[in-house]
């Protein structure tokens, strides 16, 4: 081993203070988790917080129905009351015996056992035939009703509901008058027991903690499934549901989630009986009503937790496979650096890094051929072994880099190749599914089936729709997503040429306006060029320039299109169009006059998948693509500068001679990755 006594000492560390270093194996690790977490958090916020005013509306439509399915139902006991007198209001019943009239009256009680007391009112008023239950048969009492509303109203409206009383402090009653039919027609009264609506009340099921009650216009309970509230006359009024409900403002909400009769949160909606203005209310416990949302934020923790951890054992394999020829190297370069000459690295991985330690084992050589040789030439020698170790950290920093790209292009390629199957069979399947829901619905209609029970499957189907249209909306989306990771992961394509520069700018340019014009049709937008005849040729990649062109002038065009969307008065829409000759270099301008960038957005917009624009008008891979293009693959710069609500201008620098920078990285790709399209 030649000693290295004439480089001098090595530098003593052990002094130096110790800190914790971060292995690059943990940070690339730490990055990729962090990063999908990042993703799958952002994904999960959005999907709860959709499927909370799904499950909000969902819940609310639900007491609606219920509230006027019940209502219904009360009104249809009130038209029996009616349709049950109505035979005894015949024209030429008046005509008939008082005999047959009391034996009509008492056949009518039989038949209505709601109808505890019927009286005859001849037409001046006066009570000629009474027949109750509770007391016994008066005959022409003569008792003088006609200024009453139960005579007075029952002749001007055929038919008159008075308000409920309560008979002895007990159970809640109601009068109904209904007119005879012919000239000066007499009048048919009923006394109504109401508890038979306590039947109708109970009847009605809503879910497993909720119940209906209904009450009269002013608060006072009539029926209710704890029957002690109701004989105790009960005042609901200033229950916050009721409340609501007797409030009679115009464009009040028939539900509230508020605090129900017997405490905690409800869901209450209400319904009115016109006929009589009684309000029917039905509620179920927010717990309850929410209860799909509740599994929906189990189930996307669960997943969004399943994710990360299958990120972390991903990224962990990954990043061990990556650093492992970097350790060799860094192991013989610092077993070098101790003074064993002799040390030679031995790596097959086909890649950069082999190319490095090919480099670091010729330069090894030489150095060592240097000192075998001539003591004279140990300072030449020196000068050449430090630019030599300059050289080699350089090209090992590329290298790094470039390997990190490499293994992360084919990561994302595979992952977004086994993704795109099972998310084609979740679209196709899923727009299948919506036609199957229609044919199911159009194969029951034949059906003889119970209306509650037709409703509640139109209902059951609707719902399915709507889930199955999320289902689709969200798959486009991540397909969308799954192509422009496939595009992310293939950085350099086509031929590197020399390029005429404005040409190429002006071709991109006919292209992004043409593009958007075909788009949207009543697009326009006025374009300025300022091409320099110096700016000449550039040996570059064409297609990849011009991709970067296209996403840039796109988002210019998508910025004044947002920009004149607000109507500021005088606007016109500009994009400009700028290339400059810089010596060695080239640059090209982009300005337009739209919305501009918030400082906070300008700090990240660079980032993969962050994106400002809506759901489905962007996944945020874009300025990324185009910051690897100009920076990773050509050498070059992007700047931008900004100012919201005024302009935004992108700078491109690139060298006008390829570099080693400039040689494209491509990641590995499988033979089963479908080519992705080309998007700016």
């Amino acid at each position: 081993m030649t000693s290295l006594r004439a480089l001098g000492p090595a530098p003593d560390l052990d002094g130096a203070p110790k800190r914790f270093r971060l292995p690059l194996s943990g940070k690339f690790a730490v990055a990729f988790v962090g990063l999908v977490t990042l993703v799958l958090l952002i994904n999960g916020v959005v999907d709860l917080s959709l499927n909370f005013e799904d499950a909000k509306r969902t819940a609310i439509e639900v007491q609606r129905e219920k509230a006027r399915g019940a209502a219904e139902r009360v009104e249809a006991f009130l038209s029996e009351i009616e349709s049950q007198i109505g035979w005894t209001t015949r024209a030429e019943w008046r005509r008939v015996p008082l005999e047959q009239q009391r034996y009509d009256f008492i056949r009518l009680l039989r038949q209505a056992p709601a109808i505890t007391e019927v009286a005859y009112l001849d037409p001046s008023g006066k009570e000629q035939l009474r027949v109750s239950r509770l007391e016994p048969d008066v005959v022409a009492s003569g008792k003088d009703f006609s200024t009453a509303p139960r005579f007075t109203q029952a002749l001007k409206d055929k038919t008159w509901f008075g308000p409920v009383y309560f008979r002895r402090g007990s159970e809640p009653y109601m009068t109904v008058s209904v007119a005879h039919a012919g000239r000066d027609p007499g009048v048919t009264v009923a006394e109504v027991n109401l508890k038979l609506i306590w039947d109708v009340v109970s009847a009605i099921r809503n879910g497993t903690s909720g119940y209906a009650f209904v009450t009269t216009a002013t608060g006072r309970l009539i029926a209710h499934p704890d029957l002690s509230l109701v004989l105790r006359d009960t005042d609901l009024s200033s229950l916050p549901e009721v409340a609501g409900a007797l409030s009679g403002k115009a464009g009040a909400k028939d539900y509230e989630i508020t605090s129900g009769l017997g405490g905690g949160l409800v869901l209450a909606a209400h319904a009115v009986v016109p006929r009589v203005d009684w309000i029917v209310f039905v509620q179920l416990s927010l717990r309850e009503a929410m209860e799909p949302l509740t599994e929906s934020i189990i189930q996307t923790v669960s997943l969004m937790g399943l994710g990360v951890l299958m990120a972390g054992v991903a990224g962990t394999f990954l990043a061990r496979r990556m650093v492992i020829p970097i350790r060799q190297l860094e192991d013989g370069a610092e077993r070098f650096g101790a003074g064993d000459l002799s040390e030679r690295i031995v790596i097959r991985t086909g890649d950069e890094i082999e190319t490095l330690a090919h480099r670091f084992n010729s330069m090894a050589r030489r150095v060592q051929e240097s000192y075998e040789t001539l003591e004279a030439k140990v300072e030449e020698r020196t000068r050449d072994l430090n630019q030599s170790l300059d050289d080699l950290q350089r090209a090992q920093s590329r290298l790094v880099q470039s390997e990190k790209l490499a293994s992360l292009g084919q990561l994302t390629a595979g992952i977004a190749h086994e993704i795109k199957n099972p998310l084609n069979f979740v679209n196709n399947f899923a727009s299948l599914s919506k036609e199957l829901v229609d044919e199911l619905r159009d194969a029951l209609k034949p059906a003889a089936l119970d209306p509650d029970i037709r409703d509640e499957v139109d209902e059951i189907a609707g719902l399915l729709k709507g889930n199955l249209d999320k289902v689709v909306q969200h798959g486009r989306r991540a397909d969308s997503i799954v192509k422009n990771m496939l595009l992310h992961s293939r950085t350099g394509s086509g031929e590197h040429r020399p390029v005429e520069i404005n040409a190429l700018v002006e071709e991109s340019l006919n292209l992004a306006y043409h593009g958007a014009r075909a788009a949207k049709p009543s697009f326009n937008v006025t374009l300025a060029r300022d091409y320099d005849p110096a700016a000449g040729i550039a040996d570059i990649y064409p297609q990849e320039i011009t991709r970067v062109l296209l996403n840039l002038m796109s988002n210019g065009f998508y910025a004044t299109e947002k920009k004149a969307e607000g109507a500021v008065p005088g606007y016109a829409p500009t994009l400009s169009v700028v290339t400059r000759d810089r010596g060695d270099s080239v640059e090209i301008r982009v300005r337009d006059n739209g919305t501009g960038i918030p400082e906070s957005v300008k700090a990240k917009m660079f980032d993969p998948f962050f994106t400002t624009k809506p759901a489905g008008e962007g996944t945020g891979l874009g300025l990324s693509l185009s910051h690897d293009i100009v920076v990773k693959q050509h050498g070059g710069t992007v700047d931008v500068a900004t100012e919201p609500g005024a302009f935004t201008e992108f700078t491109i620098v690139l060298p006008r001679r390829g570099t080693e920078v400039a040689e494209p990285v491509t990641a590995p790709t499988p033979a089963f990755a479908a080519e992705p399209k080309s998007q700016p």
